[in-house]
This record gives structure tokens, C-alpha cells and sequence, in this order.
């Protein structure tokens, strides 16, 4: 076998590192948190029952006052004009001066030469106007401002003559638009504020429980306990269920590692012995070889198995790439047919196990040394290669064989699955493409395979990257 370590370029280069098959990117469409669902769904509720209230307010206050604030004006006018109709000279400056001491209430000659701004800047301004013309008579003028003076203007007549009166605009008890903007605002940044305070306390439990499932999924069950004395009886409950499944999932992944250990131990001695007594009492030397062989295969058998139940947690270091494929390589050993060609920028780190990674290399080498061979040349070519992309390692590893049917590359990595003939005739256990997905989901990763466009299979490897010191 001929190995060449980080060549410049490729006989025929593989696809782009880039081109991964779907399922290394598959994401959901739309994602949105929980809180931020929770939050806008109340900030609806908010805003309809604001609007509901603004149409009530509008239609049991806002019109119900503007006619009450219209017909007291009109009295107000009717009783000024009548208690200075009835009133003599004298009196009747006394009278004027007391209104507009005590009253606010200012009647002024009105001259032809006034200039005047009507009352009607606003739906409201405008219905006390139509109001007090109504009451008062369509020549009844209602002014925001005369002669440059703002306030609440009314023209009226006294036996002819036209007057002024003028008030407090504040007596329409109106409220003006700039106020309502002012406490729809603060009210709509209190509701809002509340909304999130109400997502934020419905979402930290769910999100504690989001924690405590994804420590369990990576094997760490020591750090899933969720608080069993919280008020909320339903919450509660499901701690108390989480905590119990917790600790029976890691009763059973103790269980399993102490009789995986057993199992180990009590078939290979019986086979060391075995293969000791066929070494010792089998004279034909093809038989011994032989047997000898298919107890090596045992035992291969039993490395599998143990590869594949090992415990899924485990603590990410710092690995270099071209470190652990140099080792995976040269365990190897050297062939005529077998060509193996990587393509690792210097300096590639990934976070993850090393001895892990190099578990998950010996087997897709294994696996592309055994099904990989061109039918054409019957050469075994190999070719490695790595990119670091955003936040992630991307590797490939394609062999130049026949490749499998589209229809099966979902199914080569369920445990103890084979395709084709090819595979079932093969020596092995089927776990090997198993053990490579369940190590890469061990390291944070994700595994895929798909075959090459030029032909062959390609493992698709996305890696964490390793930050630099």
C-alpha cells in the first residue's frame, strides 16, 4: 500500500466537501423558541382587548361627553345672553366683569373685521360644533382663535347685536389626541413588559427540562435532577417522572456496562483457551490455521459488539485531525492494492475523543478496503480530505468501488444491516457504519453517507471545530 500524506491535489478530485448529503443539514424551516411564541401570542390577546376597549370606551364615553360638554356650552351661552338681556346698563358691566373674574367667561363685542379659526381640527371639535349650531342656531359661530387669541371662541347674538363669548377650552373636557397616544404607549409597553415576564416564567421550566434531556442524551445523568418542590403541581409532576426515568436509564446503563465486562471476560478466556489447546493437540497445520483464524474472528466479533454498547457520554478534547487518520492509516499495513491518499490542511483540530475518532476512522477504512476495490483496476483508492467551514469541520472519505443502491444508504448504519451479496458474503458483524454514526453523535457531530457521482461510496463527517489557543 502507498500512502501519501497531505498531497497538494487528488489523481481525480472528489467532490466539493461542501456538496454533504441532506441529512447533515436538515433543519427546521421556521424556528421559532417557545418564548418567543408565548410572547407574541399574548401581545395579540393584548392588542385585541385593547382595541375591544377603545371601541367601548368610544362608544359609552367619547360621544356620551362631547353632547354633554355641547349642551353645557349652549346653557352656558343661553344663560349669559339672558342675564344680559334683562339687566340694565349699569349692571350689566358688573356682570360681565364678575363673569370673567369668577367664571373664566369673557363676552366681547364682535366687529366685522374679526378674523377667526373655526373649531375644527378634530371628529370631536367638529361634533360640539354641529352641536352648538344646533342648539344655538345655524348663524352660532364656535372659533378656536380670534384675532391671534386661542380659546374657546362662540359667536352669538343679542337682539341683533353679535357678540363674543369666550371660555376655557378645558370645559369640552375633551381629551386631546397627544394625550391618548401618551397612555396607549405606556400602557402598551406595561402590557408588553408583563407578556414577557409571563413567557419568561411559563418557558424556564420547559427550558430546564430541555437542559436535563439533552445531558441524558449525551449519557450524563448526574447532572439532569430537576427541582422536585416547585409550587406548580403539574411541573412538579413531570420533575418528579424525569428524575425517576433518569435515574432507572442510569441503573440500566451501569447494568449494561458491568455485564458487557462480563461477557468480555467470560468468553475470552474460554476462547484464549481454546485457541491454546488447537495451537497444542491439532497437528494439521491448515486445520489449526484455520481455527485458529475463527477464533480470531471471535474475538473480532466480540470488539464490535463492545464498540458499539459503549456508554455515549464522554468529555471533548482537543484532537488532531491528521495525528489520529496517520494512525488510522497506518494501522493499515502496506498492500500493492490499496492507495491511500489524504488531503488534511496542517493544523486541523476538531473537538472530540482521540481514541474515538480513531475507532471511527479504522472502521470506515475497513469498510472502504472491503467493498471499495474497482471493479475496473481491482485497486483499493482511498481518499481523505477536510475543510473548516464557519464553526464546523467538514470530512470525506470516498472510496472509488461500486457504491450501493440509493434505496439502502439510509440502512447502512442500522446495526447489523448488509446490502448486496457482495456484503452478506463478507466476514463481519454489520456493526462497523453503526459504531461510526453512534461515535460521531458522541462527539457532537453528524454522519452521512451517499455515493459519489464519479462512483464509489463517500462518508460524509461534520465535526466541531477545535477553537485555536
Amino acid at each position: 500500500m502507498t500512502e501519501e500524506s497531505r498531497v497538494p491535489s487528488f489523481e481525480t478530485e472528489p467532490a466539493s466537501l461542501e456538496t454533504a448529503p441532506a441529512p447533515l443539514e436538515v433543519r427546521p424551516p421556521r424556528e421559532v423558541s417557545l418564548f418567543w411564541r408565548t410572547f407574541f401570542l399574548l401581545s395579540l390577546l393584548l392588542l385585541g382587548c385593547f382595541a375591544a376597549w377603545l371601541q367601548t370606551f368610544r362608544a359609552l364615553e367619547f360621544e356620551p361627553r362631547t353632547l354633554q360638554s355641547a349642551q353645557q356650552l349652549a346653557s352656558l351661552v343661553n344663560l349669559s345672553r339672558a342675564a344680559l338681556v334683562h339687566s340694565d346698563s349699569i349692571a350689566r358691566v358688573s356682570l360681565v366683569k364678575t363673569m370673567a373674574d369668577e367664571e373664566q367667561v369673557r363676552i366681547a363685542p364682535r366687529e366685522p373685521g374679526d378674523v377667526y379659526r373655526r373649531y375644527d381640527a378634530d371628529p370631536l371639535s367638529r361634533t360640539v360644533s354641529a352641536q352648538l349650531s344646533a342648539r344655538l342656531g345655524a348663524d352660532t359661530v364656535v372659533a378656536r382663535e380670534v384675532n391671534g387669541k386661542p380659546g374657546l371662541w362662540i359667536g352669538f347674538s343679542i337682539d341683533g347685536d353679535p357678540y363674543w363669548l369666550q371660555t376655557d377650552p378645558s370645559r369640552v373636557e375633551l381629551v386631546t389626541g397627544t394625550t391618548w397616544l401618551i397612555w396607549l404607549g405606556t400602557a402598551a409597553v406595561l402590557s408588553l413588559t408583563g407578556a414577557a415576564l409571563i413567557a419568561r416564567l411559563i418557558n424556564r421550566p420547559l427550558q430546564k427540562l430541555s437542559f436535563a434531556a439533552s445531558r441524558v442524551r449525551e449519557g450524563d445523568f448526574n447532572s439532569s435532577q430537576l427541582n422536585e418542590a416547585v409550587a406548580t403541581s403539574e411541573i412538579r409532576q413531570v420533575n418528579i417522572g424525569f428524575n425517576r426515568m433518569a435515574q432507572r436509564l442510569s441503573k440500566i446503563e451501569q447494568d449494561r456496562a458491568l455485564m458487557l465486562a462480563g461477557i468480555s471476560h467470560d468468553l475470552r478466556t474460554p476462547l484464549a483457551r481454546l485457541r491454546l489447546e488447537t495451537e497444542m493437540s491439532v497437528h494439521d497445520l491448515q486445520a489449526r490455521e484455520h481455527m485458529a483464524a475463527d477464533i480470531e474472528q471471535v474475538n473480532a466479533i466480540i470488539d464490535k459488539f463492545l464498540d458499539y454498547a459503549r456508554p455515549d457520554h464522554l468529555e471533548a478534547q482537543r484532537v488532531d485531525l491528521n495525528e489520529v487518520i496517520d494512525a488510522a492509516v497506518f494501522a493499515l499495513g502496506t498492500a500493492p492494492d490499496v492507495v491511500v491518499q489524504t488531503r488534511i490542511p496542517p493544523g486541523t483540530a476538531v473537538m472530540g475523543d482521540a481514541v474515538e475518532l480513531n475507532r471511527v476512522f479504522s472502521n470506515l477504512l475497513e469498510n472502504a478496503l472491503r467493498y471499495g476495490k474497482n471493479p475496473v483496476t481491482g485497486v483499493v483508492h482511498i481518499e481523505i480530505g477536510a475543510k473548516a467551514k464557519d464553526e464546523w469541520v467538514l470530512l470525506k472519505l470516498r472510496d472509488h468501488g461500486s457504491g450501493v443502491a440509493p434505496e439502502m444508504l439510509t440502512q447502512l448504519t442500522q446495526p447489523f444491516f448488509r446490502g448486496d451479496a457482495s456484503r452478506s458474503a463478507a466476514t463481519g458483524t454489520g456493526l462497523g457504519l453503526a459504531i461510526v454514526e453512534r461515535a460521531i453523535a458522541r462527539m457532537g457531530g453528524r454522519f452521512a453517507l451517499a455515493n459519489s457521482t464519479s462512483g464509489g461510496l463517500s462518508a460524509h463527517i461534520k465535526l466541531p471545530i477545535a477553537k485555536k489557543d
